[in-house]
């Protein structure tokens, strides 16, 4: 039996959020990443969609004892899906690799809904860890949905796995939330 992977694409990416083992970079062929608003709550998650010719890059990492419980209650109102192609990555051997994507059946039709900028700190801080600047920059090229409002919550993180960001990484998050429709506001009404 393949050791079993899962593919992080947002909060994942960031080590520091988890302690799966065995992480390492790779990509992931004909999937794309979107905001994706639901009925759970107000707040959007990081998903995926399926979508010919994209790239997206994230980390993979092991599950110990292929034991999925902790991992599917952290990413609730997830499902998880085998990738059987398009996923790269340096492992010396075969791995199985599950990505979690929000279904249909919690997509938020019409407006609302918002980004936390905590959690939006932590994806870009894994990125930028990760990957560096350029990867930053893929992150948000390779990304759907910014036109939407983005909550500064900095001052009071309500992202429950938030990080200290360094004011240079602060600024890195900034000045690419700049050049993507999305508003940045102070409070939600």
């Amino acid at each position: 039996m393949h050791r079993q992977y899962f593919f992080g694409y947002g909060s994942l990416v960031n080590h520091r959020t988890h302690s799966y083992p065995d992480a390492r970079r790779a990509r992931l062929e004909g999937w794309r990443r979107t905001w994706c608003h639901t009925q759970l709550r107000d707040e959007a998650f990081l998903s995926v969609h399926p979508a010919d010719g994209a790239v997206i890059h994230g980390l993979v990492a092991a599950v110990p004892q292929q034991d999925w419980r902790a991992l599917d209650l952290r990413e609730s109102g997830y499902d998880r899906h085998a990738v059987t192609t398009g996923i790269t990555h340096d492992l010396s051997a075969p791995a199985e690799v599950h990505v979690y994507a929000i279904p249909d059946r919690h997509r938020r039709v019409g407006e609302g809904g918002h980004i936390l900028m905590s959690y939006l700190d932590v994806v870009v801080q894994g990125f930028l860890h990760h990957y560096g600047p350029a990867g930053v920059a893929h992150f948000f090229d390779t990304t759907d949905g910014w036109a939407v409002r983005v909550l500064d919550d900095r001052g009071a993180p309500r992202y429950p796995r938030h990080q200290i960001l360094s004011a240079e990484e602060k600024d890195i998050v900034d000045r690419h939330l700049a050049q993507v429709p999305a508003e940045v506001v102070e409070k939600i009404d």
